[in-house]
């Protein structure tokens, strides 16, 4: 896959939060600058993610990769965790790659009932009486699955795809043999253990948002658009973006489920130089979990000071 992808601008950010098309991501690499000081060696940081998996009482997956340099971290980095919300992203890949051409497809209404965002557990844009009385254009279920996690909108894109298989199979066209979406919104989040449905590994999820958003694997405008989201998520404040410098950017998407399940994955920009491609995937064997946001910005800030 390739590794395309300088910062985005400031343009592109507020362009992505308005929910347009992003327009002018520069995709050309850049050089590195100088490390100020040595990033603390490898070992130290396995030592360190196992001793936040003691101190949370969690299971933690973590892959990281410095497309500068190609250097990579990685802990329990092919094991399965629950994927969660995580596969909204790959749906709405595969929704811009599959279904849409020239805009056409993203222009379509969809209409759908006030029960239907009910039973889905989570509708913050799709509840909307606005939007429960006119419907919503792909595009903007797109971009509310993405940005704010609507499970409604995710489940009607899933429809339109063909079912969650659909994701499944995307994911092995763009060279992901591991990731599967077996079920709708919510019952895919029940993340028990052992389950192998509706899962991933931090390895898989990670290298295939990497081909998303800086590779080829959807072509420039559908990957720019996609970008543009991941930018513009609202759901990672204490997760992802709570651990990261504050001079990064991030284009992410956060996940959680039952026994505690919280997962982040995505890329980030550190000022003047390519870009860190990041997934953090945890998870509890305690159904009475809860979901730990210090875990994952913890891990976070582990890996931005490998890596950045």
């Amino acid at each position: 896959m390739g590794t395309t992808g300088a910062r985005p601008t400031r343009r592109a950010v507020l362009t992505a939060t308005a929910g347009a098309v992003v327009a002018g991501i520069p995709l050309g690499g850049s050089a590195a600058s100088p490390a100020s000081s040595a990033p603390p060696a490898k070992g130290d940081v396995l030592r360190e993610l196992r001793a936040l998996e003691r101190e949370h009482s969690a299971r933690l997956g973590v892959y990281a990769r410095d497309t500068a340099t190609g250097r990579t971290v990685l802990h329990r980095a092919e094991e399965r965790f629950p994927m969660c919300s995580a596969f909204k992203t790959l749906a709405v890949a595969a929704v811009l790659r599959d279904l849409d051409r020239d805009g056409e497809f993203l222009a379509k209404r969809l209409f759908y009932t006030d029960r239907e965002v009910k039973d889905s557990g989570f509708g913050p844009v799709t509840g909307l009486p606005e939007n429960l009385a006119a419907g919503m254009t792909v595009e903007r279920l797109c971009a509310a699955a993405v940005c704010q996690s609507d499970n409604a909108a995710a489940n009607l894109l899933l429809r339109e795809l063909g079912g969650p298989e659909a994701v499944t199979r995307f994911c092995r066209s763009v060279g992901d043999r591991t990731t599967r979406l077996d079920r709708w919104e919510p019952e895919l989040n029940s993340a028990e253990p052992g389950r192998t449905t509706d899962t991933t590994t931090a390895g898989a999820i990670g290298r295939t948002y990497e081909a998303l958003v800086l590779g080829d694997a959807l072509a420039a405008r559908d990957r720019e658009r996609l970008t543009g989201w991941l930018l513009a998520n609202t759901t990672s404040t204490e997760r992802f973006r709570r651990g990261l410098p504050a001079d990064w950017t991030l284009g992410d998407k956060t996940g959680g489920g039952s026994y505690g399940t919280n997962n982040d994955v995505g890329v980030a920009w550190p000022p003047h130089r390519p870009p860190v491609v990041m997934a953090v995937l945890t998870t509890h064997d305690r159904p009475d979990a809860v979901a730990d946001n210090p875990l994952v910005a913890k891990a976070a800030a582990l890996l931005a000071a490998a890596l950045g």
